[in-house]
């Protein structure tokens, strides 16, 4: 009896000992998946830029307030992802936001992971409701006007689908304040659908932007190509850098946008090409 007391002892200190390591790799697993480039990733290029803790090297700008005021705490760290949330808000009064990293790039691969959650701020306007973007060769945050709703940019519009069978695709194109050519034809219509899915839930979706200065963009959805573009210049809808209309665009900043839905971003990450 006391040889099977010792054995049964044996294999329970074991089975907790093994339980113990799994969840560490576990917990290990999910530090490396999120916010944290790989060993290879880094050697490639590939960097960080948002730490999973706070929103340092990143400055909000909201319509109707001076650059780098965060109202209503718009823009936050929530398990580690940055968020948009709306808890503060009574009602939404175009209150479109953006929240720009501090360094401007002109040729780079940009990718992230984002889904919407929850429900629409109350005041939304319904085109907005599981609505935001990613902006690419953006003016500064510190160049708009106070009582500017979006910068001068090329937009990189993320939509999650509402309700089924209604297709809603993601990673489309928009440009306020900008024009693009598609298939070597000068394109001036504010937005136009890209050709991936539709996302109905609350999944985490990969986003990737491919782009070459003036030259070529490419959006990815999950890995695959959903849209490309050539030769983004200045003017149209929403310009407000009048005196540059017709310019190339060659560089910029990136921002996140809010425009009413609540959305989370987590593993947003770059890398320059030469």
């Amino acid at each position: 009896m006391k040889n099977i007391y010792y054995i049964l002892s044996i294999v329970t200190i074991s089975l907790i000992l093994a339980c113990s390591n799994t969840t560490k790799s576990q917990e290990t697993s999910v530090a490396v998946e999120n916010n944290t480039v790989t060993e290879k990733e880094t050697a490639e290029g590939w960097i960080q830029l948002f730490n999973g803790k706070n929103l340092e090297g990143w400055e909000v700008k909201i319509n109707g307030f001076a650059s780098g005021e965060n109202a209503f705490n718009t823009f936050r760290v929530k398990n580690n992802s940055l968020v948009v949330s709306y808890e503060n808000y009574d009602h939404f009064k175009d209150y479109f936001g953006h929240i720009f990293y501090k360094n401007s790039y002109s040729n780079y691969r940009f990718r992230l992971d984002y889904r919407f959650v929850g429900e629409q701020c109350k005041g939304g306007e319904g085109w907005a409701t599981k609505n935001s973007g990613v902006m690419i060769h953006s003016q500064s945050p510190e160049s708009m006007g106070k009582d500017q709703e979006f910068p001068v940019s090329i937009e990189v519009q993320l939509l999650g689908g509402i309700e089924k069978p209604w297709k809603r695709p993601t990673a489309n194109l928009c440009t306020p304040g900008t024009h693009v050519n598609i298939n070597n034809k000068l394109v001036t219509a504010h937005c136009i659908s890209s050709s991936s899915e539709t996302y109905y839930g609350e999944e985490w979706v990969n986003l990737e932007i491919e782009v070459h200065n003036d030259s070529i963009i490419k959006h990815y959805i999950n890995s695959k190509e959903v849209f490309s573009y050539t030769n983004p210049v200045i003017g149209g809808q929403y310009n407000t850098l009048k005196n540059k209309k017709g310019e190339k665009l060659k560089e910029g900043y990136i921002s996140l946008q809010s425009e009413s839905h609540p959305i989370e971003f987590r593993n947003i990450e770059l890398l320059i090409l030469q």
